[in-house]
């Protein structure tokens, strides 16, 4: 049993590391970066509170598992912005090999029959095909866009985002998972592009 328990506090303390990776998006009051745990727990929240926006059939229970393990990768990758490389990392093959990397080494950190359900649910959360991972995934691409609506621009500026650059790396994620959302937020961020 002590070695049982000595995996988990490894996975743990690891997991602490995920507050020292600062993501390109500012706080809400635009004062400092965000750090990969706030953003985890404030997706969490965001799927308690957003849970009347998702689909038919969606586990808000789930959501939040994925929402909270979704970005434990970052620990070794650190964040890979969206808009980063005019939109060509994020999503590159050479990104999510590196990813799938560290989601090895840091689910391996876990009991075996820990550790496999948690990397299971964190590949459903990057395939995005469940009705589950798609509502996780509007989430994750929503909330960027209300912090930076929220400073004034945000990280836009900072990136030279266009409102039809936002559009086709956010706003198809977020409409898929929750139209009423993105209904919604692609009003309030119109405002932000001439």
């Amino acid at each position: 049993m002590s070695g049982r328990l000595d995996a988990q506090f490894a996975f743990l303390l690891e997991a602490d590391r995920l507050k020292s990776a600062l993501r390109a998006t500012t706080l809400a009051d635009g004062s400092r970066r965000e750090n990969s745990g706030e953003h985890s727990w404030h997706l969490a929240l965001y799927a308690l509170v957003l849970a009347d926006q998702a689909g038919p059939g969606v586990s808000i229970d789930r959501v939040i598992r994925m929402l909270l393990l979704h970005d434990l990768v970052e620990i070794d990758t650190g964040d890979v912005p969206i808009h980063s490389a005019n939109g060509q990392a994020h999503g590159s093959a050479a990104t999510r090999a590196t990813e799938a990397a560290a989601a090895g080494r840091i689910f391996g950190l876990l009991p075996a029959d820990i550790g496999a359900g948690l990397r299971a649910l964190w590949e459903e959360f990057e395939a995005a095909e469940t009705a589950d991972a798609v509502f996780a995934k509007a989430l994750d691409r929503v909330q960027p866009v209300l912090h930076n609506i929220a400073s004034g621009g945000g990280t836009w500026t900072e990136y030279g985002v266009t409102f039809d650059q936002l559009e086709a790396r956010v706003g198809h994620r977020v409409a898929r998972g929750a139209p009423g959302v993105w209904a919604h937020v692609r009003g309030l961020a119109r405002g932000f592009f001439g």
